[in-house]
This record gives structure tokens, C-alpha cells and sequence, in this order.
């Protein structure tokens, strides 16, 4: 049953309640001692309505069913302590609930509490510098749990230029070490929302990610703030780069005149990757490898460095296997980590 305004309610997934006084959209506001604390409206379990003090007397027949006796509250289970959990590890992480409907589907950002440490925390948002803040969540997250602290949209992502997580650690029970309250901002893209290659796996979470660390074993994680005009110009230079009149076979860049670089990222080689398998990614990726194998076949000497990637290695065994089968007569090697980084085969006709 969903909670109404007036009704008392206690969290799902937290620590605390109280008394819901408004409700805005899926953001519920519930006054706690005099404060109002901002949670999600999917959140709030009701316990007690005012209707339940305003009901008329009922006279109880005799083949009306006997009230049953009210049961207590289940007791918080205990959190078994570790000794790696006296170090805070928190993480606020963004999940779409169907990574192929990257561009439509909505995402749900969680908050990692991977510590022996109850967490007071408040995650909120702004869409510039120069707006003010929207909190978005604002609890106590219990150790050991992740918790979810937001609901987005695909038209709520330009409100997500910028977040702030803010926390204070302390345990209820026993003594501890106390740690510093933490207040960290920084820049989340919103652009990453719709890029694929940007949802990695996560150890504390079954599906690819948009993980973003915010303490790492005690230490909290600093970010510099990106120059905004030099990102606007950069993904300017991008569109105008993917245009189809414009848009090459394959990406490519000469940084010398007998080499040619091709990068083979499907990031680079397609313009939408919904609907593709990992399968028909990887074949796309071959076939413009025989592409330019094929065009240079009679460049002798000519050196040809295809950009593939670390990873998993799948798509650079593909290639040595098309090095070793289709095209025998020609020297590969790893290409130059100063000037191509890892990841990268070096090619001569």
C-alpha cells in the first residue's frame, strides 16, 4: 500500500521513519524531530494513518472476525564485522535496469556501504555551477548494504551535471575509530549515460555499472572538476567527426607517413550499438580488419597499427588468428607503448 501524506512510515531500506508531510513527484519529505528528510516515495512503508485515529466505533458482531494481537517489529539483524570493514570503501554507482535501452530505459543509483561503519548520508544534484542543490537522498545506510538513493530518467539526465555525496561514519554498539566526515563534489558526464563502453562490471554488482569511487580504503577520492567550454567544444568536434556525410569507413589517423593507425573500439567503428550482440560487435570488427588488410595488399612495407584494446583479449586473438590463417605472409608485432598505449598490433605488408 502506498504511503499518503499524514501517515507514519518507517524506511525500507534504512534506519528511521516518521511522520510524511508532502509528497512531490516519486520524492517524499517525512518530518523527523522538526526536519524534514527527503527520500524516495517507493521507500516509505506506512505503519500508522490518520484515518486510523478518526475511524466510527464499530460494534463487533458475533460472526465478525476477533482483532489480531499486534506483532512487535522484527529486530534489526546484527552485522557480522570484518577486519578489512574498519576501512571505509563507499561507492555511488548508476545501474540501467536494461543496458541495451541505454538512450530510453531508466537507471537507479545506488550507494555502497562496504564497512563495519553505519553511514549518515545525503547524495544530491544540481544541473550547472551555478544552481543550487536537489537532494536526492538523505539517510542512515546501515554497514555492509547497498542502498538504492535515486530513480532517473532518460529527460532527468542534463540534472546530473554535477552531484555531491556528504557522509559522516559511526557505529551504534561498540567503540570505533572515528573517521572524517567526508563532503566530496564532482562532475558525472551525463554524456556517459548513453555510451555503453562507460558501464563496466562491478564486484558489488551483478551487471555493468557507472561506478564512481568516492572512499577507497579510508581515503577519499578528490576529483578535479573538467573545464566545461573545453568539453562543449570537444563534443562539437565529435558530431562534426560522426557526420554521414563526413564519416569515414574506417577511423583512422596518419602519425607518420608510412604508418596508418586504425582503431578498432566499436565506440569508434559504430554510431549505435543498441540491438547489437557481442557477437555481431565482434564480427563488424573483423571484417574491417580484412578491409584494410585487403586495401594495402600490395604495399609492401607499409605498417598498419590496429588499435583493439586490453580487455579481454578476445578481439586481439581474433586478429592473430586471421594474422596466422588468412593472412600469413605478413609480420606482426606489439605495437610502440610510448606512442599507442596497451592494447595495440603492429602490422607489416
Amino acid at each position: 500500500m502506498q504511503a499518503k501524506i499524514g501517515d507514519t512510515v518507517r524506511y525500507l531500506n534504512s534506519v528511521g521513519g516518521g511522520k510524511l508531510v508532502r509528497i512531490e513527484g516519486q520524492m517524499a519529505y517525512v518530518d523527523e524531530d522538526g526536519f524534514e528528510t527527503p527520500v524516495l516515495l517507493r521507500e516509505c512503508v506506512p505503519v500508522a494513518s490518520e484515518n486510523t485515529f478518526k475511524q466510527p466505533e464499530i460494534v463487533v458482531t458475533a460472526q465478525a472476525p476477533q482483532p489480531t494481537k499486534a506483532t512487535d517489529p522484527e529486530p534489526e539483524l546484527p552485522y557480522v564485522e570484518t577486519p578489512a570493514g574498519e576501512k571505509l570503501n563507499i561507492v555511488l554507482a548508476f545501474e540501467p535496469r536494461n543496458i541495451r535501452q541505454l538512450s530510453q530505459g531508466e537507471i537507479d543509483a545506488y550507494i555502497v556501504n562496504d564497512s563495519n561503519y553505519y553511514l549518515y548520508v545525503c547524495f544530491a544534484t544540481r544541473p550547472d555551477r551555478n544552481s543550487d542543490w536537489t537532494a536526492r537522498y538523505a539517510g542512515v545506510i546501515e554497514p555492509g548494504i547497498q542502498v538504492l538513493c535515486g530513480e532517473f530518467n532518460h529527460p532527468d539526465l542534463p540534472l546530473l551535471e554535477e552531484a555531491s555525496v556528504q557522509y559522516i561514519a559511526f557505529k551504534k554498539t561498540s567503540d570505533f575509530a572515528l573517521k572524517p566526515a567526508c563532503s566530496i563534489q564532482f562532475s558525472l558526464d551525463p554524456t556517459k549515460f548513453a555510451k555503453l563502453h562507460c558501464f563496466k562490471p562491478n564486484p558489488y554488482f551483478d551487471g555493468p555499472v557507472l561506478a564512481y569511487e568516492i572512499t577507497v580504503d579510508d581515503e577519499i577520492q578528490q576529483r578535479s572538476k573538467p573545464d566545461a567550454e573545453a568539453m562543449r567544444r570537444a563534443m562539437q568536434e565529435k558530431r562534426r567527426s560522426d557526420a554521414p556525410a563526413l564519416r569515414q569507413p574506417v577511423k583512422r589517423r596518419e602519425s607518420k607517413p608510412d604508418i596508418t593507425v586504425v582503431d578498432l573500439h566499436a565506440s569508434e567503428l559504430l554510431d549505435d550499438l543498441r540491438g547489437l550482440s557481442n557477437a555481431d560487435i565482434l564480427n563488424y570488427q573483423i571484417d574491417k580488419f580484412r578491409e584494410v588488410m585487403d586495401a594495402n595488399a600490395r604495399n609492401k612495407g607499409h605498417k598498419i597499427v590496429f588499435i583493439h584494446g586490453k580487455g579481454e583479449g578476445v578481439l586481439r586473438q581474433a586478429l592473430m588468428k586471421e594474422l596466422n590463417h588468412r593472412y600469413k605472409g605478413h609480420q606482426a608485432q606489439d605495437a610502440s607503448f610510448r606512442e599507442y598505449g596497451y592494447g595495440a598490433t603492429q602490422v607489416t605488408i
